[in-house]
């Protein structure tokens, strides 16, 4: 992903800020120390919403909090839901989390406030997300706090290239 103007500016004020990757030289090396720091989990944890998330991993998945999909919870829901369910993963199998309409549409599904839905509603949550990297922390969107209950939603996602960082500290 190419960065814009804007983003690349946020990296070269937050590089001058770090003594420690603004003593990098200003060369490819030093370009290649600081993207490797910036493509590390943040830390503290910043999560993030995934921008895509397979069915399979959805229903097969059992997550750290050691919550699972629920077939019988499914099954229960009606016809109806149980199309919408699979109307989301319609276009090539992948849905989207980090859009809100997708994250009603599993609140909408998986409705009720007993325990079975609510904890499915859990589990989908919990694949949703995922821990951010100090460079997808630093150029985040507004939305969100970055934890667990309330994730940030990414204006960059993946990995920054040494080129990044040489664009970064190029500006004037």
């Amino acid at each position: 992903m190419v960065l814009t103007t804007a983003q690349l500016t946020i990296l070269k004020a937050d590089i001058l800020a770090d003594p420690v990757l603004n003593a990098q030289p200003n060369n490819s090396d030093g370009a290649f120390a600081i993207a490797e720091a910036y493509n590390l989990t943040a830390v503290p944890d910043y999560w993030v919403f995934r921008t895509s998330v397979t069915q399979s991993e959805y229903v097969g998945t059992t997550t750290p909090e050691a919550t699972t999909f629920s077939w019988p919870q499914y099954i229960a829901r009606s016809q109806a839901e149980r199309d919408g369910w699979r109307e989301m993963f319609a276009d090539g199998g992948f849905g989207n989390p980090s859009r809100p309409n997708v994250r009603q549409g599993f609140q909408d599904i998986f409705s009720g406030a007993t325990a079975p839905p609510v904890a499915q509603r859990a589990h989908l949550a919990n694949v949703s997300r995922r821990k951010a990297t100090r460079a997808e922390k630093l150029l985040i969107v507004a939305g969100g706090l970055g934890t667990t209950a309330s994730p940030s939603t990414m204006a960059f996602e993946g990995a920054l290239t040494y080129q990044d960082v040489l664009a970064a500290r190029t500006l004037p």
